[in-house]
């Protein structure tokens, strides 16, 4: 009797262990690390816009419109490209490349994800937030995956407004509304976006190259994708600077993002002038802090200063 009961605990073990595995395999989908980022810039924009704290049930309801949004997307985006995850390093364990779910379950997850994010959008936060949220979604899946990101080294230029519009949808589900600071947000993501994956893509130059995705390393060469890095890293930072005159923030604000924004310049030069992956993956790396602390200081700058 009580091998029978360990063979049934063992099975039931297993049983849980393997739907533990799967459920996690669908929020990998969703590429998780991006998300955080995204709800980063929308919680910052909601927060500039209410000078405070917006109402918490607009808060939660935006950002789980917001977290579900993004998860459908990036399902998509995995569903999408699984012939050349599979020819990467850095993407042929994802869920659907690797063969563990399949393409019609994914892809009917990311649409009833969608349609979550697009009811709670429309319902529970307002009408101008829904159809922001849903343009950014089709703009990533139909414009950037389907058709930039295996044709043009501009991919991730072009492809780059797609992440920039969590913002929009922050400040407009507080104010109705779009208005200078939440553009602003948007024009820094956008000048962010190309030095931060072109960072990554000198890291990872074979796999696309294996893949025959466009990246720039790949279509340009190492030196033309290092200066343009550094180009966009000084826009980006001129950019935050300009904030300042065009009275979008304050003077704490200005003097945070110039010390931020010397550090990701110095970071770029580096990366121009030496050789191998070392400033290329520090600079990756410290772009994601730099982003977020950028939007943390909007945020302070704007209720305190």
């Amino acid at each position: 009797m009580s091998s029978a009961f360990t063979r049934a605990e063992r099975i039931g073990g297993a049983a849980c262990a393997a739907w533990i595995a799967r459920l996690g395999d669908y929020y990998d989908l969703g590429k998780p690390r991006i998300v955080l980022l995204l709800l980063i810039t929308t919680a910052a924009a909601m927060l500039m816009a209410a000078r405070g704290l917006p109402p918490p049930a607009l808060l939660a309801w935006t950002l789980l419109g917001g977290a579900l949004a993004a998860m459908s997307a990036g399902t998509l985006n995995c569903v999408y490209d699984a012939d050349i995850d599979r020819l990467m390093r850095r993407t042929m364990a994802r869920p659907v490349a690797a063969g563990r779910i399949s393409i019609f379950a994914a892809t009917t997850h990311a649409c009833v994800l969608g349609v979550i994010s697009f009811a709670i959008f429309y319902f529970r936060v307002n009408h101008l937030a829904a159809w922001l949220s849903l343009a950014g979604n089709v703009f990533y899946v139909g414009i950037y995956t389907m058709w930039l990101k295996r044709r043009t080294p501009l991919n991730i230029v072009i492809g780059g407004a797609a992440g920039a519009i969590p913002p929009l949808v922050g400040w407009a589900a507080v104010t109705h509304g779009i208005a200078m600071p939440a553009l602003a947000l948007f024009a820094l993501i956008f000048l962010w976006t190309p030095p931060h994956f072109w960072a990554l893509a000198l890291i990872a130059e074979t796999d696309y190259a294996k893949a025959r995705v466009p990246m720039l390393p790949n279509v340009k060469g190492d030196l033309r994708t290092k200066r343009e890095i550094l180009a966009y890293s000084v826009a980006l930072v001129a950019a935050s600077a300009a904030l300042y005159p065009l009275h979008v923030a304050g003077a704490f604000y200005a003097g945070a993002a110039i010390a931020l924004g010397a550090v990701l310049v110095f970071m770029a030069v580096r990366t121009l002038l030496d050789a191998g992956t070392i400033w290329p993956r520090l600079l990756f790396k410290y772009s994601l802090l730099y982003l977020a602390s950028i939007c943390v200081i909007l945020v302070i700058d704007r209720i305190f200063a």
